[in-house]
């Protein structure tokens, strides 16, 4: 396998930077890229990094020898300053040495290939950082750590030792060797069987449904401050903010990182009769983004207050929050209203923050979910439940062990799939490719 490398912080300005390279021959080019001698791996030197010769930037460097390392190969480590500039002249460096850009995932990927992760586990690296609660993230952690594969290799052995006892009775049945003593006991077991899996299958959530962040849109009558309080709650300017209504004519949306939770904040269009074509465009797509999120902040001021009613009969039963915004020049505090705030003067925006947190971090309805899995895991879990309940119907029935044999065989074969003992080449590069770049 080539040496390939990749920026494992996300591209923009920062503090530092820290690019990741992986592969066999990757620690002869040290000498090259470094002024200093690096001798001890695991061990962060300071030093100059150097291209074609050339000072890039004072770095820190950490080196690992395979197989005791992330993806199991010879690798190391880059901490440079997080300017642009910098990063352009790192990657020149890399490149000047033969180095390749990695693909989306190719670490994790050797990872799995060098032994060092399970499939699942490969999977759960990128989920943890997908996770958009404190409750995701613990839910994958267990994927990450092992305990998730610990349960489906204990249900794999325990399909192994039922084939053992089904295909010894086919294969001796001439013999005075006896393996099932009766069909009754072998149902049994199937079904105490069926019984587990099945609770464990049900403690597995798809992270399709777990990992998507909740949505939160601002919306609410033309110039009653909904971009300013945008603004406010993402601590930069994002929309853009007039005392002219219609501004906004298109929907802006940002990430918005709470205590507790991570979500998408979107800035709508106000709401009002427009003769304006571009205006009406942007207020449709306001009905529309409506529905579709799972909080609503409605803002109004003292001079909109009076469409309060119209807009909580156009969101019916949807959960909202209703807001009166610009405090500062208004010291009513009228009836019905659930915060009262100032995004001029960031005034209430923490008692905002908070009643979002809470009510966007409550469990949703997932209290009994152990583990948060891929689509993929459940889909061959139902397969398996389905496959235990045909294999008890058979053992009832009296058919052919062959057709149990068959059955238990496909089970195992099905679990195999999910921690990466048997998986094709196409899937695994389907896998991967949605991981991020450096991962």
């Amino acid at each position: 396998m080539s040496v390939i490398y990749a920026l494992a912080t996300p591209p923009a300005q920062s503090a530092i930077c820290v690019f990741r390279v992986s592969g066999k021959g990757c620690l002869d080019a040290l000498p090259e890229l470094f002024s200093s001698q690096l001798v001890e791996p695991r061990y962060f030197y300071k030093t100059e990094m150097l291209s074609k010769g050339s000072f890039v930037d004072s770095v820190a460097v950490v080196f690992f020898k395979g197989p005791k390392s992330f993806t199991g190969e010879d690798s190391f480590e880059v901490y440079a300053h997080g300017g642009l500039a910098v990063m352009s002249k790192v990657v020149e460096a890399f490149d000047g040495v033969g180095f390749e850009e990695a693909e989306p995932g190719e670490f994790s990927k050797r990872a799995f290939l060098n032994n060092k992760m399970s499939l699942s586990q490969a999977e759960a690296v990128s989920d943890l950082i997908s996770a958009s609660s404190k409750e995701e993230a613990s839910k994958v952690s267990l994927v990450l750590r092992g305990d998730f594969e610990s349960k489906v290799f204990d249900f794999s052995g325990r399909l192994d030792a039922l084939r053992v006892l089904v295909e010894g009775e086919i294969d001796f049945t001439d013999e005075d060797e006896v393996f099932v003593q009766n069909l009754e006991e072998l149902g049994s077991d199937v079904s105490r069987l069926s019984v587990e899996f099945s609770s464990f299958a049900g403690a597995c959530s798809s992270t399709k449904d777990g990992l998507n962040k909740p949505r939160v849109l601002i919306a609410g009558p033309p110039n009653s401050g909904k971009s300013s309080l945008f603004n406010a709650l993402l601590s930069r300017d994002r929309s853009i903010v007039s005392s002219i209504a219609g501004t906004t004519r298109d929907l802006i949306d940002s990430e918005l990182v709470l205590q507790n939770i991570v979500l998408t904040l979107g800035d709508s269009a106000g709401v009002r009769d427009t003769d304006d074509l571009i205006e009406g465009a942007g207020i449709n797509i306001s009905f529309g983004e409506i529905k579709k999120s799972d909080l609503v902040i409605l803002v109004f001021d003292e001079e909109t207050r009076g469409s309060v009613s119209f807009f909580k009969e156009l969101l019916d039963e949807q959960e909202h929050l209703l807001i009166y915004n610009k405090i500062d020049v208004s010291d009513k505090r009228p009836s019905g209203f659930d915060l009262f705030v100032s995004a001029k003067e960031m005034d209430g925006l923490g008692a905002l923050r908070k009643t979002l947190d809470e009510k966007l971090s409550v469990d949703k309805g997932e209290k009994d979910l152990t583990y948060l899995v891929r689509e993929r895991h459940v889909n061959i879990f139902s397969e398996v439940s389905s496959r235990l309940d045909l294999i008890s119907s058979s053992i009832k029935a009296n058919e052919s062990l062959d057709v149990v044999a068959e059955n238990l065989k496909s089970c195992r074969d099905l679990l195999a799939e999910v921690v990466g003992i048997k998986t094709s080449d196409e899937l695994l590069g389907e896998i991967f490719s949605s991981f991020c770049i450096g991962k």
